[in-house]
């Protein structure tokens, strides 16, 4: 009898924590607004690549500035949508916080961008983009899945490979494409999947701990 509700008991703390847990995950993001986003990045240097487009520096930042733009325009019409609709969200701008937490690093992007450009040193952009942006994942890893973490470290090794890479060339967009491709579905199927882990997982701990015989 006191075994029974010793296992009640502890079903109830875990069943608790789990929630808290939940709770304190952001899902503002869509993995498949991110898995599209980086095909996009893909598509846009695979483009930005062919003899057709303009090899000026201006027609390529034009370029990214598209596919910025597609992103920005995907993920955070996704994050609208869910602060709009989804119950869960109840639109309390403090559920937008993680968001906010995750503004530094690319709002210094911006900053390191126009001054790049300004100097002329083009060939920094893309190490200097994807370990902005990679800090941005990691600045978010509290909130997010753990998958998340990695994520941050791949982008920021990538972007330090490049800005030690020796006369990058800026109109040579596709290796970055790449990167981002690789790396935006990978987070998407991290943060599509993580419910569905995560549920699972928790159940099988409570079956676990229900069925085990006091000692």
């Amino acid at each position: 009898m006191i075994g029974d509700h010793i296992h009640q008991t502890l079903k109830q703390v875990r069943e608790l924590r789990a929630n808290i847990l939940e709770k304190q995950r952001f899902k503002g993001y869509s993995g498949r607004a991110r898995a599209v986003a980086g095909t996009g990045a893909l598509v846009g240097t695979g483009i930005m690549s062919m003899s057709f487009y303009p090899g000026s520096i201006n027609a390529h930042l034009v370029g990214w500035a598209t596919i910025l733009s597609f992103a920005l325009c995907l993920n955070y019409g996704a994050l609208v949508q869910w602060f709009l609709f989804d119950p869960q969200a109840k639109r309390e701008i403090r559920r937008l916080k993680p968001v906010i937490d995750g503004m530094p690093p690319l709002l210094v992007a911006g900053l390191f961008t126009v001054a790049l450009i300004e100097c002329g040193q083009f060939s920094y952009l893309f190490g200097m983009w994807l370990a902005m942006f990679g800090l941005a994942n990691l600045a978010s890893r509290h909130v997010l899945p753990k998958g998340i973490v990695w994520l941050g470290i791949f982008y920021i090794v990538c972007g330090a490979a490049l800005l030690l890479v020796p006369d990058q060339s800026f109109l040579s967009p596709l290796p970055v494409g790449v990167v981002l491709f690789v790396g935006e579905w990978t987070g998407g199927i991290i943060i599509h999947y993580d419910g569905k882990v995560d549920s699972v997982m928790r159940q099988a701990v409570m079956t676990e701990m229900v069925d085990r015989p006091i000692e």
